[in-house]
């Protein structure tokens, strides 16, 4: 089995291994500050953006992530999906995309898992990749299984298949950024990107 965390616009990394398929999302771990749980990463017009959902209490030690409660004070989504269309409003597949994910940024959720299982479902339609199936209990992980929770991950086979960016043009290639960049970028053909980013060992 894999277990992912919950993931705010989950990484290309976390969507690869969700369509590998034996995948659980764990809800019943523990916040952990300055992770994907409420951080995720674009390609902005001057290089790689970290955008990060605000929540409450973030600071508090074990704080279980069913207990994250958005703190809607500072506007983010707002700013979020500003940044959104400043930086892929030029993609191929922007426009085909956005009605889906816009009504994200227009409402408000008042849990933080509720949010991420949320888009990360309408991202999954988009793309043709299984929901993974999710646990609200703690996963303790066993032989065999590639726990994907932890910041430094062990076991992992993922390399990131290089794909045409929206700046290309002028900057580098950035690797595994939300999902939502590859998704703009290839539409359709996300899903064979997905699947050349999982290397056999």
């Amino acid at each position: 089995m894999i277990i992912l965390p919950s993931a705010y616009l989950p990484s290309v990394e976390w969507f690869a291994y969700a369509k590998a398929g034996d995948c659980t999302i764990d809800l019943g771990e523990h916040f952990i500050k300055r992770s994907e749980r409420n951080r995720t990463r674009i390609l902005a017009p001057d290089g790689v953006m970290d955008l990060s959902a605000q929540v409450r209490n973030a600071n508090r030690p074990r704080t279980p992530m069913c207990d994250m409660r958005l703190d809607y004070s500072k506007r983010w989504q707002h700013q979020h999906w500003g940044a959104l269309v400043a930086s892929y409003k030029g993609s191929p597949y922007f426009d085909y995309y956005a009605e889906l994910i816009e009504p994200f940024y227009r409402r408000e959720w008042k849990f933080l898992i509720d949010y991420n299982l949320e888009i990360t479902r309408c991202l999954c339609r988009a793309a043709g990749v299984t929901m993974p199936a999710v646990s609200d209990h703690y996963i303790t992980a066993a032989d065999g299984d590639l726990d994907l929770r932890p910041k430094q991950k062990e076991g992992s086979a993922f390399v990131a298949e290089p794909y045409f960016q929206v700046f290309s043009d002028r900057q580098p290639f950035a690797s595994n950024l939300s999902f939502i960049d590859l998704l703009f970028a290839e539409g359709p053909e996300s899903i064979s990107t997905l699947a050349a980013s999982l290397r056999a060992k």
